[in-house]
């Protein structure tokens, strides 16, 4: 592109006094006329001056939407697509598993089936896996998933989030698109080595989107793009329960929603790594406005390697995080209930047909998405005017989202076979849950933004084991797959919701943490005494508060 140097006679390196430019360029100052293949001579005080490929400068052009509102467009279908790939197996089990066992309609078990559905919506397929089997299937994914949030964490942190995220999605994509041969070849067993090997591949998703974010978004805007990155889990779970069942119910066989769900999956590695980057300072064709813009408001261009090493020792014996990691579970348990294990109750027990399956199955997440944006804005303007410290905030919308879904759940229970009235108390539950999301879902970044991404890999990890057991625990409690078996499952939740939440309630904190800054630390505070924490800090948390993971 520039040669900046020349060579005298003796070989040796002369004083830069000119450079030429041998490509095709363009003056972004509008200075020069200068363009074309051919060497345009620049004088030295002009080697630094912003000479671009014209190409590059064209795409920059091209690009109306900032490259920061990409990349979060761009994170959005990411997580979107990694939870399609991820609940598909939940709509399609329900396809794939033979339905002859079980409660019938005459011993009162389960609901009667409609008089205007299709009766072989519900003989199911040809695999004979009884319920404690399909809550191991169901549960393996999170086996893997567990596995990798810290050290993709660490990997985005190190190399960039570009990689470390898109590489994770490509091979969930890849090992979706076999599941269908895999479980041809080798049954239930291959299926749960492919589900693992997927929660190894998308357990990098959130650590790496954090790192991305850190090093692309101003603070200031954290809010808006961050609600919009992570709103891609509801919207993921809303279309893949709906397309599921669209293709289960159009497309003979159930193989169609793994091709289709993978498919976009390779798709978005596509798009994505020809239009993303790690760091703005390495994005060839952002332009020079936005790039001055992010210079301006983040200080940097690059990812910030001067932190002090992860003050593990603080942070696992912090009370504050111990109270986000309670609350962590209990959210994700009933979440994962909800994900992996509502549209089984559906099929098996309220007997819907695999079409209004996947479609009352995404309602509750259309709902929760919509909660979940609305009380963020409602929860900003609560603590920015003053009506409401942090540390209240949080432990409020959590609290919301604890006894509410874990009240419907159990009245959802004992409405029998009244599937409107069932249907719209689990609406109201997961509607409510998404008051999570202001509470302590953005917990991280007021206990520490430096270590937020930590932060959420440890909580996303624990609580990712109750994906784990969960399914497991639903398999082995509903071998009939009866109202009455469901009902102690879903009295389980409540008790899980409620506990946690208490535990938030004591012990949880909206402040900065000392170990925020271990560097900054002194041997009073590592012998247990509390230090203040800067003001500029605290401050900085108020402008990252609405992140929505």
């Amino acid at each position: 592109m520039f040669n900046f140097s020349s060579a005298g006679t003796s070989g040796e390196k002369e004083p830069l006094l000119s450079g030429k430019l041998l490509c095709p360029v363009v003056d972004l100052e509008g200075t020069s006329s200068n363009v074309g293949l051919r060497e345009v001579p620049l004088p030295q005080e002009e080697y630094e001056a912003p000479y671009r490929h014209r190409c590059l400068e064209w795409l920059s052009q091209v690009f109306i939407i900032p490259q920061r509102v990409i990349l979060a467009i761009m994170g959005f279908l990411a997580i979107m697509n990694a939870y399609t790939m991820r609940i598909s197996l939940s709509i399609a089990i329900t396809e794939m598993v033979n339905k002859s066992h079980g409660a019938t309609e005459e011993d009162g078990g389960v609901c009667p089936i409609d008089e205007s559905a299709n009766p072989d919506d519900f003989t199911g397929g040809e695999f004979d896996w009884d319920e404690e089997l399909q809550g191991i299937i169901l549960s393996s994914f999170y086996w893997g998933y567990v596995i990798t949030h810290i050290p993709g964490g660490m990997l985005a942190e190190k190399f960039g989030g570009k990689w470390t995220l898109s590489l994770g999605i490509l091979s969930t994509a890849f090992f979706t698109l076999i599941t269908p041969w895999a479980v041809e070849l080798g049954g239930s067993t291959a299926l749960i080595v492919i589900r693992v090997m997927m929660g190894l591949g998308e357990g990098t998703t959130f650590p790496a989107l954090s790192a991305l974010m850190a090093t692309w978004i101003p603070a200031k805007e954290r809010s808006k793009l961050g609600s919009l990155v992570f709103g891609g889990g509801q919207v993921g779970t809303i279309l893949g329960n709906l397309l599921s069942g669209v293709l289960l119910h159009n497309i003979e066989g159930w193989s169609s929603v793994f091709y289709f769900f993978g498919g976009l999956g390779v798709l978005w590695f596509v798009i994505f790594t020809l239009l993303c980057y790690s760091d703005p300072e390495s994005h060839p064709f952002i332009s020079e406005k936005e790039k001055a813009y992010l210079k301006q408001e983040l200080g940097t261009l690059e990812r910030d390697r001067t932190l002090p090493p992860t003050p593990w020792r603080y942070i696992l014996t912090s009370v504050p995080m111990m109270a986000l990691v309670c609350a962590q579970i209990g959210h994700d348990w009933g979440f994962f209930i909800m994900v992996t294990d509502l549209p089984k109750y559906m099929s098996d027990v309220l007997r819907f047909s695999i079409k209004d399956n996947g479609l009352y199955s995404s309602l509750p997440y259309l709902v929760m998405w919509i909660v979940s944006l609305s009380t963020g804005v409602l929860s900003d303007w609560l603590i920015t005017s003053g009506r409401m410290t942090i540390t209240f905030g949080r432990k409020l919308f959590t609290t919301i989202a604890s006894i509410g879904p874990a009240c419907f759940i159990v009245g959802a229970s004992y409405a029998g076979c009244e599937k409107a009235v069932v249907v719209m108390l689990f609406t109201f539950a997961m509607g409510l849950m998404g008051t999570f999301y202001p509470g302590m879902k953005v917990n991280p970044l007021d206990l520490s933004p430096n270590y937020a991404g930590t932060l959420m890999a440890i909580t996303n990890g624990i609580g990712a084991i109750t994906g784990i057991i969960a399914p497991y625990v639903v398999g082995v409690m509903t071998p009939n797959h009866t109202l009455e078996e469901w009902r102690i499952v879903f009295w389980i939740s409540f008790a899980i919701f409620n506990v946690t939440n208490l535990a938030y309630i004591i012990w949880a904190s909206g402040e900065v943490q000392p170990w925020n800054t271990p560097h900054l630390m002194n041997k009073s505070v590592e012998a247990g005494e509390s230090i203040d924490v800067p003001a500029n800090a605290k401050k900085s948390v108020q402008s990252l508060e609405a992140i929505k993971q």
